[in-house]
């Protein structure tokens, strides 16, 4: 790395000497000693190494250069060759690390991984000095690793219920039927958890896992009664013209729904409306689709278009599918209102038969989990990855991105992001219900 010449070198000599018109050369001096720039060169074994950017402030006494954004993990800095630019020659320049004290000459591999590092300027007249700290930091977590916290081991004693989870304004509300009864719990962080009893005006044969939420308000279907909440806990019930199948989830500023108009249909729910009606789409499926203990995730594709995919489940018939079934809107679309409908199993039928799943995107992909398939096996602690919006699937790397080992197998849990994390809420498997809350970031998803 010594063929690489530092700007220092080239500044310095700057000072020695000069052209004054075709015959006269001479010295020039100045009181300056100010460091405008600093960087690393690029090596090919580091990679990022010459992209990171440093910021020069100038302070009273010391000044600082350090850099914002941290170089990236397991990068080293024990040989490295730094540049610096100064706003006008300097007479000298000298480096101070923890080992070591000695003058740039402009060949230097240096050790950066020990500090404090001082870099001290004098000026080409001697009259001014100038210390400058140099404080490279590096990333102390790895980009690609996914960090789980138990949150709360139960929210409630462990029984036969079923439960789901939504968001509602800035809390987590969570509802739970055992057969007999619903009860509410509102939480602001997944971690603390109040009761708030049993619901008014839900029916005790609720299925809690088909309530969906539009931030603002609860929906939930039970035949040709609509039920909406604004708190969770008081109900109000309304006839609509069709039999709803269950509630899909809250997509593209709309409630969706299935709903039987002679054969499955969907149909959607303004929550601006002052009172809520279904609106069919025309979307009929062909083929089954799930009306149970499916999972349902929104986003955005590559091409900025609105998708939304339905995901495995039990069709009316009791089957349980192999099922992805994507919705996408585009106002280049001329049917349906800018709304299509198509099946990805058709085409790529290897994707597992399962139901009980949880699904969201996150970080630009597809995560996956929990569930069982047709035989009632749990899939175990593996997440599943699609980095192509849903058409393929692999194993999560478990070196980067595993559930901790007291997580149990389960399906039916609830998956939500929310500020750049991942939340998991209860779930059952064939022992137990569970309402522990789960938390998981990427290390790098805000970095």
């Amino acid at each position: 790395m010594k063929q690489y010449y530092n700007i220092f070198l080239l500044l310095l000599a700057a000072t020695l000497t000069g052209c004054m018109g075709s015959t006269t050369t001479t010295t020039t001096t100045s009181s300056v000693a100010q460091l405008t720039a600093f960087s690393f060169n690029s090596v090919d074994s580091m990679p990022g190494l010459g992209e990171a950017v440093f910021t020069v402030e100038e302070r009273i006494d010391t000044g600082l250069v350090y850099n914002k954004d941290s170089i990236r993990y397991g990068t080293s800095l024990e040989r490295v060759v730094p540049r610096f630019v100064f706003k006008v020659a300097v007479g000298s320049a000298r480096l101070q690390t923890p080992d070591t004290s000695l003058v740039l000459t402009g060949y230097d591999t240096l050790d950066f991984s020990k500090q404090p590092i001082y870099l001290t300027l004098k000026s080409t007249d001697g009259t001014t000095t100038k210390v400058y700290e140099i404080r490279p930091t590096v990333h102390q977590a790895d980009p690609d690793l996914y960090t789980w916290t138990c949150l709360n081991s139960g929210v409630y004693a462990e029984d036969e219920s079923e439960q789901r989870v939504v968001e509602l304004g800035n809390d987590f509300v969570m509802l739970s039927n055992n057969g007999f009864e619903n009860a509410v719990y509102r939480s602001a962080d997944g971690q603390a958890w109040a009761s708030l009893g049993e619901p008014i005006g839900l029916p005790y044969s609720c299925r809690v896992r088909q309530i969906v939420s539009d931030g603002y308000s609860l929906y939930y279907a039970d035949g040709t009664t609509l039920y909406t909440s604004d708190d969770g806990l008081i109900w109000t019930a309304q006839t609509m013209p069709y039999e709803m199948k269950t509630m899909l989830m809250t997509w593209n500023d709309l409630v969706w729904a299935l709903v039987d108009n002679g054969g499955l249909e969907l149909a959607t729910i303004d929550p601006m409306d002052i009172s809520p009606a279904l609106r069919l789409t025309g979307l009929r499926p062909e083929g089954d689709f799930p009306v149970s203990d499916f999972a349902a995730v929104a986003f955005h594709s590559a091409s900025l278009r609105a998708r939304a995919m339905i995901i495995g489940g039990f069709a009316e018939n009791g089957r349980s599918l192999n099922a992805r079934w994507n919705l996408e809107y585009s106002e280049h679309i001329k049917t349906h209102g800018g709304y299509r409908l198509s099946e990805y199993s058709i085409d790529r039928p290897t994707f597992t038969t399962l139901t009980g799943v949880s699904v969201v995107w996150y970080d630009d992909k597809l995560l996956l989990f929990g569930g069982v398939d047709k035989d009632m096996s749990y899939f175990g602690r593996d997440i599943l990855v699609s980095t192509d919006e849903g058409l393929n699937w692999t194993k999560a790397d478990t070196t980067k991105n595993q559930l901790p080992e007291v997580y149990q197998a389960r399906q039916k849990q609830t998956a939500i992001v929310r500020d750049n994390d991942i939340y998991l809420f209860g779930g059952q498997d064939a022992r137990t219900t569970y309402s522990d809350v789960y938390r998981g970031r990427l290390n790098s998803i805000d970095w």
